[in-house]
């Protein structure tokens, strides 16, 4: 997969509108996991493709290094064979002289050339970066799509089950008895209301158990600082 596919690829789906898309959708759950599905192997196959684009900047990043610190490596043996060249020809020994310019030359010809790798590689590497930084920002922004692909389906699959619970309800309402409606109900409003009665029984016997037991707690640790304070007392401390 090219930079240009990931690119354009990872840029469709993170503008892809949800919402437009269940709106049209016969089945949205199914439509739904169907695009969760799309997601989660487009990311993969992105973060694949991303991953190498980022191997091959970071090479290029440690070439550019290279070639700076070579250009920098030579321009040093340039000034010392030069040095050792003034130093020869004031002593004398013209042709060593020269033979240590000639070195000279040679390393200034090695960082010039260090220095023109490393100057043509900056545009691409800079081009790179920012590409990388797109893709990455793609990416985020697809696994972001993600997330919100998913929470739409379990509010879907959760209004759904919620939607059955009711029709089950309303099943059972008309299955009451029709020539006494009233009363049926009111014994089915009386069944629901000892169910919640007794679950706020249940939550308060809780809650004061719990109560008791910090309280107890409290106790203790007021027992424990008087012995605290008893034995301080009779240390004199």
């Amino acid at each position: 997969m090219s930079k240009q596919t990931v690119l354009g690829r990872v840029t469709q789906l993170a503008k892809a509108n949800i919402n437009a898309l269940i709106d049209q959708a016969e089945d949205p759950q199914k439509m739904l996991d169907q695009l969760i599905r799309d997601y989660t192997n487009n990311i993969a196959e992105a973060e694949q493709a991303v991953a190498a684009t980022i191997g091959n900047l970071r090479l290029m990043e440690q070439d550019h290094k290279e070639d700076v610190e070579a250009a920098a490596e030579w321009g040093g043996k340039a000034l010392a064979a030069s040095r050792k060249a003034d130093e020869l020809r004031g002593a004398g020994s013209v042709a060593e002289a020269d033979r240590f310019d000639n070195l000279a030359k040679v390393a200034l010809g090695r960082q010039l050339q260090s220095e023109q790798e490393a100057k043509a590689a900056g545009p691409t590497i800079a081009s790179q970066s920012e590409v990388v930084d797109k893709l990455k920002s793609g990416l985020d922004q697809m696994k972001a799509k993600l997330s919100q692909l998913k929470a739409k389906r379990d509010e879907l699959v959760a209004r759904s089950k919620s939607a059955q619970a009711q029709n089950r309800m309303m099943d059972a309402v008309k299955n009451i008895d029709v020539l006494d409606p009233t009363s049926e109900l009111s014994r089915f409003e009386d069944k629901v209301r000892r169910e919640e009665a007794k679950t706020l029984g249940k939550q308060e016997l809780a809650a004061s158990s719990l109560d008791a037991q910090f309280e107890e707690l409290d106790g203790l640790g007021d027992s424990a600082e008087v012995e605290a304070r008893l034995a301080a007392l009779k240390t004199g401390a």
